[in-house]
């Protein structure tokens, strides 16, 4: 095979991705909630919130919203696949066991055994605050049956990487990457460089934000970042803050030219890529730099040696901030606009719609979004969208919004997507995606005629129905129906 169009070398393909979000189950359950314009956010009834801890006089407060992103069947945990004890899995952070989870998919998904895998494999991951921890340490009898020392080590967001490298068996570099809301784009971003400088030769990165307990809501407060009415309208004129939310998303990552000589299939591809930090250039620590913002995305197109009139979509931070949003426009604009004058060329949207802000997941849910939209040559649309915020001149800007999913416009040429994620604190990243490369066979490929064998295992019986089924829901309506089963042997003592 010959793979013609978008670069091989200095590059990074996109060969698996996994990944669990409000509303969603998988990565494609993802898509199609984002092409159907279906928004995640749930509204929680009282006795959930009561459940969870919230009094009647909170419930009661008119600025109480009841309102998040959450991730379903978050206590649920496969601990024997693993080999922990369920008191081990009792104390962990639900965040390191749905990442640890997320981490073997995203392998599954790339078609990797890594007891097989002869090179070094990188863990790059971030997570967000340990909720969990806290909860944990309130209960004194806990702290002295336990220990502190072992409460840290089930919890704290150090030990997300490394563990799940000791339990796949993974040897190559390993660490948690904390920037805020921007952490796992950098940690992407890491990812790619230890690729590309011969660090690892397969790397998983990716990011997890679960808060315990779940079924809450927040106090909006006219000062904060947060929504009024528990929706998230990213670049919007009614746009009045964000909201929170939960997920966890792994993506698979290898040179180009190894995911082609292993005939690897490749989602999309990282031409470039840049982070950086504000500096002083802003009017506080928490507030938001066009300069910084501006300085990445210009870094990262440079990178790619590519034209941001190349680029057909951009994933935005899109927070949905009054202040927000018109800076990050800003920021694109003058960065565009040192490469073109042409208007409203370009997409321009944010997953945070549907998702509301999963903090440390934030940015690899935006770039699994770009991903998928550049594999597919479909746009999907910013959910709440009616008019552009104000301070935002959207018909002299190279941006224009979608409210529904539209076709990738067929230019001719490779459809490109930039994706950007901002952390507080200042760490901005940028990163450049690109379509695959087009791969000739040689010689055309012999289908067989028939019913087919499909060999399936997993380690306990339970599990090899929910193997089975998954399969099934994928092939629904994308081959002939399955043959059923005549029998099956069980290798989980093999």
């Amino acid at each position: 095979m010959k793979p013609h169009s978008a670069r091989v070398e200095g590059a990074v393909a996109v060969i698996g991705m996994a990944g669990r979000f409000p509303g969603a189950r998988t990565v494609d359950a993802l898509w199609t909630q984002l092409v159907n314009g279906v928004e995640g956010i749930r509204r929680f009834s009282r006795a959930e919130l009561r459940a969870a801890g919230v009094t009647d006089d909170v419930l009661d407060d008119p600025d109480y919203v009841p309102a998040k992103g959450v991730i379903e069947d978050l206590a649920c945990f496969d601990e024997r696949f693993f080999e922990y004890s369920a008191r081990e899995a009792q104390l962990m952070d639900p965040q390191h066991r749905i990442f640890l989870e997320c981490a073997w998919h995203a392998l599954e998904r790339a078609g990797v055994d890594p007891e097989r895998h002869a090179g070094a494999t990188g863990v790059f991951a971030s997570a967000g605050m340990s909720t969990y921890l806290l909860e944990l340490a309130r209960d004194a009898a806990l702290r002295e049956e336990v220990g502190i020392y072992d409460l840290f080590l089930h919890n704290a967001p150090d030990y997300l990487a490394t563990r799940v490298s000791y339990k796949a068996g993974l040897t190559g570099p390993s660490f948690t990457v904390q920037t805020g809301c921007s952490s796992s784009l950098v940690a992407i971003h890491l990812a790619s460089q230890s690729l590309l400088a011969g660090e690892c030769d397969l790397a998983l990165a990716g990011g997890v934000t679960a808060r315990a307990p779940q079924h809450r809501g927040y106090r909006y407060d006219a000062g904060n970042v947060l929504s009024h009415d528990g929706h998230c309208r990213p670049f919007d004129a009614d746009a009045n803050g964000t909201v929170p939310g939960e997920a966890v998303a792994v993506v698979t990552l290898k040179r180009v030219e190894d995911a082609l000589r292993d005939r690897d299939r490749i989602h999309a591809v990282i031409a470039g890529s840049a982070i950086n930090n504000d500096g002083r250039r802003k009017v506080g620590y928490t507030a938001p730099s066009v300069d910084g913002q501006c300085d990445a995305i210009a870094e990262a197109l440079e990178v790619a040696s590519i034209s941001p009139r190349q680029i057909g979509y951009v994933e935005g931070h899109g927070t949905a901030t009054r202040m927000g949003d018109p800076l990050e426009v800003a920021a694109l604009t003058r960065a565009f606009r040192a490469g073109t004058q042409d208007r409203q060329f370009c997409a321009l949207g944010s997953i945070k719609s549907n998702l509301g802000h999963t903090d440390a997941a934030a940015g690899v849910a935006g770039f699994i979004k770009a991903a998928l939209a550049i594999e597919r040559g479909v746009i999907p649309g910013t959910l709440h969208f009616t008019s552009a915020n104000p301070e935002i001149d959207a018909a002299n800007s190279p941006f224009v919004f979608h409210r529904d999913a539209v076709r990738w416009p067929d230019e001719g040429s490779l459809r490109r997507a930039g994706v950007s994620a901002f952390g507080l604190g200042g760490t901005n990243s940028h990163l450049v995606l690109e379509q695959a490369p087009v791969v000739e066979r040689s010689a055309r490929v012999q289908v067989p005629r028939g019913p087919a064998l499909v060999v399936l295992s997993a380690r306990t019986p339970a599990a090899l129905d929910r193997v089975t089924e998954d399969l099934c829901a994928q092939l629904e309506g994308n081959l002939a129906p399955v043959a059923e089963r005549s029998d099956r042997t069980d290798l989980a003592d093999r």
